[in-house]
């Protein structure tokens, strides 16, 4: 599961937020308002190896917007997602990870969007009962079946993790869309939620609330899958554009996650016509990793088994 690099189009119009709408899928908040992914960071200790972690990742590297506006090899720029509802059938699918997959069935619509790359996620969000099914490397064959790698159910309204050990539809056994940067509360002003990531290399360990690691590295110097960061709180966010200042006061109160081995400093999002590419890159990559610093969340845990998070 890698991050893609995309090239950015030299046609796309100057304000990020000034595109004209197109239509959007709104989500509200996503788990439980306790739930560790919808709780601040901001006044938790700096992990003992952030240093480490940092430097591991690239402390002079820039964060980098893993989603767009527009198509990168026929496909949206991002993590898409769709809701379905009570009527929609439901498909069995054949997974090559059974053993640590959900097996469904799940609501897959006709035309349903899928990922771009070799990852090819699918999302899917049933309002009739609060469930998102995930699944990793979707494909829909000839003869009309479904396979994948892997697949996960979550109850957006409970705080249950996978079993210790497993995966989900991300390398670090978690759910994806909690951890998206999605268009509708950028342009609301406020994003208030944790951020899910990549780092290049990873530990072969995981820290709540993360349940499965992939590495085949023993270094105790690169972060472990879960692991958290934040934006350091004297990083001045005020000569940014909105939407950039808008992300970046999200990493200060939330932080993000490593999920999966990838490009480093990739944060995730949902693709969108109105993102304006241009300044997402060209903004986000003077925030560099030695502005961000590894933070110890283990006092807010209160079960490791829960994604219930003490509150700061």
């Amino acid at each position: 599961m890698r991050a893609r690099r995309f090239a950015i189009s030299a046609l796309v119009l100057a304000a990020a937020l000034a595109l004209p709408p197109a239509p959007a899928l709104a989500l509200g908040r996503l788990f439980p308002a306790d739930n560790i992914w919808n709780t601040s960071v901001r006044g938790l200790p700096v992990h003992a190896r952030s240093t480490a972690y940092v430097d591991s990742i690239g402390a002079g590297e820039g964060l980098h917007p893993d989603f767009g506006s527009g198509l990168w090899e026929g496909r949206a720029i991002g993590f898409p997602w769709n809701e379905v509802g009570a009527g929609q059938a439901k498909v069995n699918i054949s997974f090559y990870y059974p053993g640590e997959s959900d097996p469904g069935p799940y609501p897959i619509p006709p035309g349903a969007a899928i990922e771009g790359g070799s990852d090819r996620h699918l999302l899917l969000v049933d309002h009739s009962t609060n469930q998102l099914y995930e699944v990793y490397d979707a494909q829909h064959n000839a003869d009309g079946s479904w396979s994948a790698g892997s697949g996960a159910v979550w109850d957006l309204g409970s705080n249950a993790l996978r079993p210790a050990g497993w995966t989900s539809a991300d390398a670090a056994g978690l759910p994806l869309l909690p951890g998206l940067v999605r268009y509708e509360e950028v342009a609301a002003g406020y994003i208030g939620h944790a951020l899910r990531f990549t780092v290049p290399d990873t530990s072969p360990d995981w820290v709540w609330p993360a349940r499965h690691q992939a590495s085949d590295s023993g270094d105790s110097s690169l972060p472990p899958m879960g692991q958290r960061f934040r934006l350091k709180s004297g990083f001045d966010t005020a000569g940014f554009a909105a939407p950039v200042r808008v992300i970046l006061e999200a990493l200060k109160e939330y932080g993000m996650m490593v999920a999966d081995n990838g490009g480093p400093w990739y944060i995730s999002g949902a693709p969108d016509s109105r993102w304006n590419d241009d300044v997402l890159v060209n903004q986000l990559r003077q925030v560099p990793g030695s502005a961000f610093e590894a933070v110890d969340v283990s006092s807010l845990m209160i079960n490791p088994d829960s994604a219930q998070a003490r509150q700061p």
